[in-house]
C-alpha cells in the first residue's frame, strides 16, 4: 500500500487537469509564457506541450484564442474582435520616420547589425533612433556577428510579436500589402538619399502615427 501511494506522487496529473492548469496559467499571465516555464511551475511529469495542443483547439472559434507568440504562449482576443477592446488596449506610440524605417529593416533583414541598416536606409542611423526602440522593448541586441569587430546584431522582441499579432518574424507582410495599407511610400533611389543630408535626431520631431 506505501509502494502506491509513493508512485502516486510521482504520477503526472490527467491530461484534462494539465489542460486547466495551463489555461490558468496563460489567462493570469499578462506575459506570453515558454513551454519550459510552464514546465517548472506544474507537477512532475506534466506535458505542457500537449496540454497546449488540446487548449488551443478548445478555444478555437471563441472569442479568446490560445496564440503562439515567438517561442512562448498566450491567451489573446480573438482577431476580429480586437475592435471591442479599442479604448482598452490601443495604446499611441509615436515613432520617428527614421525609428520607423530602423524598425523594418530589423523586422525584415534580422539578425542585421547598425552598419547594414545603414547601408539599406542610405543614411546614419543615430544612437537616439536605436535607444528608442531598445526602450520600446520591440528590438533587442542578437548575437554578434563572426567578421571583423564581432559587431553586434538586432533583432525584434517577443513584445514586437506580441504587439502586431504575429507568430514569428515570418509572418510579417510583404511590400505589397504594406504600401497597400500606407505604411511604405516609393522611396528615392539610394544615391539621392545619400545626396540628401538627413540627421535622425532632426527627424525625431517629426512624429508619425503609423504604429
Amino acid at each position: 500500500m506505501a509502494e502506491k501511494d509513493e508512485k502516486s506522487l510521482f504520477e503526472a496529473p490527467p491530461m484534462a487537469e494539465q489542460e486547466r492548469m495551463v489555461e490558468a496559467i496563460l489567462f493570469a499571465t499578462a506575459e506570453p509564457v515558454t513551454v519550459r516555464d510552464l514546465e517548472t511551475r506544474m507537477p512532475h511529469g506534466s506535458d505542457p506541450a500537449e496540454a497546449i495542443v488540446h487548449l488551443r483547439k478548445r478555444y478555437e472559434g471563441r472569442g479568446i484564442n490560445v496564440v503562439k507568440v515567438g517561442d512562448a504562449w498566450a491567451i489573446r482576443t480573438a482577431a476580429d474582435l480586437g475592435f471591442l477592446m479599442q479604448k482598452e488596449t490601443v495604446e499611441v506610440r509615436k515613432l520617428s520616420r527614421a525609428a520607423i524605417e530602423t524598425l523594418a529593416i530589423v523586422a525584415y533583414h534580422q539578425p542585421v547589425t547598425r552598419a547594414e541598416i545603414e547601408e539599406i536606409r542610405g543614411v546614419s542611423v543615430s544612437r537616439g533612433t536605436i535607444d528608442q526602440l531598445i526602450e520600446l522593448e520591440w528590438i533587442r541586441f542578437g548575437r554578434r556577428k563572426m567578421t571583423p569587430g564581432r559587431p553586434v546584431t538586432f533583432v525584434v522582441t517577443q513584445e514586437f510579436l506580441d504587439h502586431f499579432g504575429l507568430e514569428s518574424a515570418r509572418d510579417l507582410p510583404g511590400l505589397k500589402e504594406l504600401r497597400a495599407a500606407g505604411l511604405l511610400d516609393n522611396r528615392p533611389p539610394p544615391g539621392a538619399m545619400l545626396a540628401a543630408s538627413e540627421d535622425d535626431e532632426t527627424e525625431d520631431e517629426d512624429q508619425s502615427e503609423l504604429f
